[in-house]
């Protein structure tokens, strides 16, 4: 176990959405896994969970993306 642990910096205003604990934090106070940001507001921040969902429909219905194992011709081919 070490000594000390190494504190993640974070910059001034930079807001975080803890997955963990459910709430915006300024800073990175958590664990990157349990975190999605940096955030420019806390409003933003609050809004983390609806941005993800609204980006992960955005990629889910993209056509350049296939998941379902048809040659759809996407990135690389």
């Amino acid at each position: 176990m070490a000594l000390f642990r190494k504190k993640t910096a974070g910059k001034p205003g930079e807001w975080y959405y803890c997955l963990q604990h459910g709430r915006v934090e300024e800073g990175p106070q958590c664990r990157a896994a349990d975190r999605l940001g940096p955030y420019a507001t806390p409003e933003e921040a609050a809004r983390a969970i609806e941005t993800a969902e609204a980006r992960n429909e955005e990629w889910d219905d993209d056509s350049r993306w296939n998941d379902d194992g048809e040659d759809a011709g996407g990135p690389g081919r």
